[in-house]
């Protein structure tokens, strides 16, 4: 079962783009995520030019703000 809030879903499996490793997490409601550290290589993860936060650049799921369609909550 995934954890959301009201239609929002909190869980994403963020996947490595340098070695593939996948991994369930929860994304924070309250802040943006800009590092992620792939727990397979320990490649660090940054968001892609143009993404608010690692879970849209490389997760299975949107953040919140972004499912929210309110547009990222860092700028």
């Amino acid at each position: 079962m995934s954890a959301s809030t009201s239609n929002i879903t909190l869980e994403s499996v963020i996947t490595c783009p340098e070695c593939g490793f996948a991994n369930q997490d929860v994304m924070p409601t309250d802040a943006c995520q800009f590092f992620y550290e792939c727990g397979g290589c320990k490649t660090l993860l940054r968001p892609k030019p143009g993404d608010c936060c690692v879970f849209c650049s490389y997760g299975s799921v949107a953040c919140p703000p972004m499912q929210e369609q309110r547009g990222c909550a860092c700028s």
